[in-house]
C-alpha cells in the first residue's frame, strides 16, 4: 500500500512540475499563467493533453514538438521529474503528516526560485512578498515553527544578508536578502542558519570548482539564491540532524 501511494505522490509532483514550469516560463515575462493555455512556443500550437503528460510526454515525443520539430528544453523534463521524486520522497520520509503538507508547498515554492535564478539571475519580489505573507500565516497556526520563531527567523535572515549587501555593493543582490527573509520564515530560529550557512558553503564549494575548472572567471557571477533555495529543501528534512550534529561537535 506504502509503495502504491509513493507512486501516487510521484505522478502528482509531475504534475506540480509541470505547474512549476510554466511558472518558470511566464513570470519572468511578466505574462499570465493561465492564457494561453500551454502551447508551442515556435508554432504556437496549443497541447494535446497527451503532451501534458508530465515526463512521459517529453520521453515520448523525444523531447520536440510533435509539430514543427523544435526541441522542448531540457529543463522542462528535469523539473518534473525533481518534482516527482521530491513529492515521493517527502510522503516516504513524513507520511501523512503536516509536515508533510508544508514541505511540500515550500519545496515547489523553492524549486520554482531557484531555476528561474539559475536561468535569468533573478528572484523576483512577486514570488517573494506573497510568499513571506502566506508563511507567516501558516506560522501563526501551526506549533512549528510558529509565528515568533518564524518571525524571528525571517528578521534574522534579512539582516545577515543585508549587512554583506550593504558592504560589498553589488556582490549580492537585493533578491537575496528578501529570500533570506522568506528562508528564515520558512525555517524558523535557530534553523534559517542552518540554511543559510549549507547556501553559504554549497555555493562556495561549487564556486571554487568552476574557477579550477576554468568553466567561471573571477567576475563572472553565480546565482547565489539557486543555493539559498536548494539549502532550504535540505533543511526543510535534515535541518535539525544538521544542528544537532553542529552543537555536539563544537560542544555547545
Amino acid at each position: 500500500m506504502e509503495i502504491f501511494l509513493i507512486i501516487i505522490f510521484a505522478f502528482l509532483g509531475g504534475a506540480v512540475g509541470s505547474f512549476l514550469n510554466v511558472c518558470i516560463d511566464r513570470l519572468p515575462a511578466s505574462k499570465s499563467l493561465v492564457f494561453p493555455p500551454s502551447h508551442c512556443d515556435t508554432c504556437q500550437r496549443k497541447l494535446s493533453f497527451l503532451e501534458l503528460v508530465p515526463v512521459l510526454s517529453f520521453l515520448a515525443l523525444r523531447g520536440r514538438c510533435r509539430s514543427c520539430g523544435v526541441r522542448i528544453p531540457r529543463r522542462v523534463f528535469w523539473v518534473e521529474l525533481g518534482t516527482a521524486f521530491f513529492f515521493a520522497f517527502s510522503f516516504w520520509y513524513y507520511g501523512w503528516t503536516i509536515p508533510l503538507a508544508t514541505t511540500l508547498l515550500y519545496g515547489s515554492l523553492f524549486i520554482a526560485i531557484m531555476v528561474i535564478d539559475l536561468e535569468h539571475n533573478l528572484i523576483l519580489n512577486r514570488i517573494t512578498y506573497p510568499a513571506i505573507v502566506l508563511t507567516l500565516i501558516i506560522d501563526a497556526l501551526l506549533p512549528e515553527p510558529g509565528i515568533v520563531m518564524g518571525a524571528l527567523g525571517a528578521g534574522v535572515g534579512f539582516i545577515i544578508l543585508l549587512l554583506p549587501a550593504l558592504i560589498f555593493r553589488g556582490g549580492m543582490g537585493w533578491g537575496d536578502v528578501k529570500l533570506a527573509a522568506l528562508i528564515g520564515a520558512v525555517t524558523g530560529f535557530p534553523l534559517v542558519f542552518v540554511a543559510l550557512l549549507v547556501g553559504v558553503i554549497g555555493g562556495g564549494l561549487i564556486a571554487i570548482a568552476l574557477l579550477i575548472t576554468g568553466r567561471k572567471k573571477r567576475r563572472d557571477t553565480l546565482p547565489f539564491g539557486t543555493f539559498l533555495a536548494l539549502a532550504t529543501i535540505v533543511t526543510l528534512f535534515w535541518g535539525n540532524d544538521l544542528l544537532n550534529w553542529y552543537v555536539r561537535f563544537f560542544n555547545l
